[in-house]
């Protein structure tokens, strides 16, 4: 994924979709993809050289899906697909010699494999935000209301924390974590769309984020009351 698809999905000017992520790098809110060079032949048969961002991996996934939010939030759930579609074409593979038994049983696991991966894109993607949260009561996931009523704390004081802490920020009506806590492991993000047709953005709690996030929440009010 390209800043040239973005700006294409999202009907904004390519210097226009560059800047946002820039500015968005910047913030330290999404991390500064590289920058490759992408020729192209125009209309009357010339040769164009354009500079473009390249977005990759879980981490790209995420980030270009931060900056469509910033830039389009209805065009969210357009990226999705493209994302998917992309997956699914770097994940074509080519036909196993079934006559090999060896051969014949890793293409079986494979497919295996393939199958679940596909299962967990469903439900990332599922039509109904209810869905997500069967999905994450079954992989240890936890949301941002189960984590306050596991540490007993109002929503608004615990939400007010995350910000004056650095740990999330809005992000277009929603909340998003700061990059450095996604890349450790704490969070993870989920989008999808809802049954009204709009795209929606979650962020997850992991095992690991609600471990560490208790015992920052407990040396914060530590510090507060020696204030």
């Amino acid at each position: 994924m390209t800043s040239l698809d973005i700006s294409e999905l999202t009907g904004s000017r390519h210097d226009s979709v560059k800047r946002s992520i820039e500015r968005l790098a910047d913030s330290g809110i999404i991390v500064r993809p590289p920058m490759v060079v992408e020729q192209s032949v125009d209309n009357f048969g010339r040769k164009r050289f354009t500079d473009v961002l390249v977005f990759s991996g879980e981490v790209g996934k995420r980030d270009s899906i931060v900056v469509v939010a910033r830039l389009s939030p209805e065009f969210t759930a357009r990226i999705v697909d493209r994302w998917l579609e992309l997956e699914s074409q770097s994940s074509l593979p080519a036909l196993p010699n079934f006559n090999n038994p060896a051969e014949a049983a890793r293409a079986w696991a494979d497919q295996v494999e393939a199958n679940q991966l596909a299962q967990q894109k469903l439900v990332e993607v599922a039509p109904k935000v209810e869905f997500v949260d069967r999905y994450v009561k079954g992989n240890g996931l936890m949301t941002f209301r189960q984590v306050c009523k596991l540490l007993n704390v109002k929503e608004a004081e615990f939400r007010s924390f995350l910000v004056s802490q650095k740990i999330m920020y809005r992000l277009n009506g929603g909340w998003a974590a700061y990059q450095v806590h996604l890349s450790a492991g704490r969070f993870q993000h989920k989008a999808g769309i809802a049954e009204n047709g709009r795209a929606f953005s979650n962020i997850l709690f992991t095992t690991k984020g609600v471990n560490w996030v208790a015992e920052q929440w407990r040396v914060f009010n530590e510090q507060e009351e020696m204030a």
